[in-house]
């Protein structure tokens, strides 16, 4: 009985024994468990700091690109408005340039109307001179249309040979060249001081000239004093003239010498000069008239030189 009790005693004592290694064991086993979960999941942590780590050094080294790209951003910015500034500044001045280019196209286009206008008005008072002188050589030509005496068809002029007028070298006229010039003069110079024409005169002029024998300077002082006889005869009161048309001759004559500067040369059987002297017709004297259209032509070039 005691043996068994022994027996069941030291059973449970060893079954206490094996259940507390056992539980040990367990435990043991549990522990190894959580530090090799703890190993594995702080490994697994680790190897995610390591991964977040090196993402955030990725996204720190794109940050810093990205400040950087921002930095040159902004520079570029300050550039373009520095240059947007000055371009702000030429279109400014361009601007104030265009408008002063305007207001001179204007005033550029005030004178060149007002200049038309003057070019205008000369065009038809040179329009008006020029018919004045077609009326003028027309009526001269009506006038000696019976005469021997020509009337030039392009100036209006008329002209006596010196060898009709006047002896060699002489320059006092002939009683027959009188007879002549009383024929002739009062009835050139009655057409050109009538009331129609005569304000349109500036000159009534009587030219010598000479052959081109001698000097030029004897030959000015023989073409001079022949034209001078010549005018001498149209002043005198006796010769055709009457005394108001005098007083108006007075006025506008002019006496001139071209001695032998303007010869005049033979013509073959064509009509073409032929480049020898005609002598007998450059001893001549020239009485023609000169209209107020110097006046025009300065008139014209100074508007001309104001372009």
């Amino acid at each position: 009985m005691k043996s068994r009790q022994r027996n069941r005693e030291a059973f449970s004592e060893h079954s206490y024994w094996q259940s507390y290694s056992d539980m040990m064991a367990a435990l043991l086993l549990i522990f190894v468990l959580i530090i090799a979960i703890t190993l594995a999941i702080y490994k697994q942590k680790t190897t995610d700091l390591d991964a977040t780590r090196l993402e955030l050094n990725a996204a720190q080294a794109e940050l810093d690109s990205a400040m950087a790209d921002l930095e040159n951003s902004r520079i570029e910015i300050e550039k373009s408005n520095e240059e947007l500034a000055a371009s702000l500044a030429e279109l400014q001045q361009a601007y104030a340039q265009a408008a002063l280019t305007q207001e001179e196209l204007n005033k550029a286009y005030l004178e060149i109307e007002n200049a038309r206008q003057e070019l205008t008005t000369t065009k038809d008072e040179l329009q008006s001179i020029v018919g004045i002188r077609t009326d003028i050589i027309g009526a001269l030509q009506a006038t000696f249309d019976n005469s021997s005496m020509k009337v030039d068809a392009q100036t209006g002029s008329i002209t006596f040979s010196s060898d009709v007028l006047f002896r060699f070298n002489s320059s006092t006229l002939t009683e027959d060249s009188k007879k002549t010039l009383r024929d002739v003069i009062p009835m050139y110079l009655d057409v050109l001081l009538q009331d129609r024409f005569r304000g349109y005169i500036a000159e009534i002029i009587i030219e010598g000239h000479t052959d081109t024998h001698g000097t030029y300077m004897s030959n000015m002082e023989l073409a001079h004093n022949r034209a001078d006889a010549v005018a001498s005869f149209c002043l005198d009161k006796k010769n055709g003239l009457s005394e108001e048309k005098i007083e108006q001759l007075q006025q506008l004559l002019t006496v001139n010498s071209k001695s032998s500067s303007s010869p005049v040369y033979e013509k073959d059987t064509a009509g073409n000069a032929t480049g020898q002297v005609d002598m007998a017709a450059s001893r001549r004297v020239e009485i023609k008239f000169r209209l107020k259209e110097d006046e025009m032509i300065e008139k014209i070039t100074e508007i001309l030189n104001q372009q």
